[in-house]
């Protein structure tokens, strides 16, 4: 009878990939030609109907002279609207050394945010002053950024793709191999340019000179996660 048993494995046939997962960003940096800015107006008033009056005076000024100063009315766009009661705590004394806490209302807020795509960067410094001058006294932020950017990103993406195979080099070098192919690659997402700080407005800052901005410049990055092969 013959025997049976597992047949003898080739371990010279089994050659698992050895395989390095790199990750890569590549950063661009260029001078804006736009800006986003978010204003508006906030009043309060002792009822709900007088601050919802008093918000769309202001916002009525704000537009207008957002158009005097060349912004374009698709560049305009509502991007919050809010209407809330103010409340007061007071204490009332209820007698014999006892005293409690109650919420009194004293009045709304109507809050309008607006949120504008400025073109023309030269004249962004008077522009704001126009919307303070005309009513608005809220200011959420401004950030800068390039209008038409698909080829600033794809120029990011292209440099962390080449960073990727650079730091993948130094590795299989460092360890007595090369660069194969590519077994896997994906994008690890990219990062636009973001607001800068919270300020306020306040009609003061409406003054003869225009308020001195600058947009300086803004990074696009793209990161890349790669597995390569490495081979001998």
């Amino acid at each position: 009878m013959a025997e049976t048993g597992h047949p003898m494995m080739n371990h010279n046939s089994i050659q698992p990939e050895t395989t390095l997962d790199v990750s890569a960003e590549g950063r661009v940096m260029r001078a804006p030609d736009i800006a986003f800015i978010t204003a508006g107006v906030q009043a309060d008033a002792d009822t709900a109907v007088a601050a919802m009056q008093q918000q769309a005076n202001a916002m009525t000024g704000v537009f207008d002279a957002l158009a005097t100063a060349g912004v374009e009315k698709k560049d305009m766009q509502t991007s919050n609207f809010s209407l809330q009661p103010r409340y007061d705590y007071v204490e009332i004394n209820e007698g014999k050394g006892r005293t409690r806490g109650e919420q009194r209302l004293v009045g709304y807020t109507a809050s309008n945010q607006l949120t504008v795509k400025v073109r023309d960067l030269d004249n962004l410094g008077e522009t704001l002053d126009s919307l303070v001058s005309a009513g608005g006294n809220t200011f959420s932020g401004i950030s800068f950024a390039i209008d038409e950017d698909d080829e600033v990103r794809n120029e990011a993406r292209r440099l962390a793709v080449a960073a990727a195979f650079d730091k993948a080099k130094l590795y299989a070098t460092a360890a007595g191999l090369k660069v194969g192919r590519i077994v896997t690659m994906a994008e690890g997402g990219d990062y636009s340019p973001q607001p800068m700080a919270m300020m306020s407005m306040r009609k003061e800052a409406a003054m003869d000179a225009s308020t001195p901005i600058s947009g300086g410049e803004v990074g696009y990055t793209a990161r890349v996660n790669i597995q390569f092969e490495l081979v001998k």
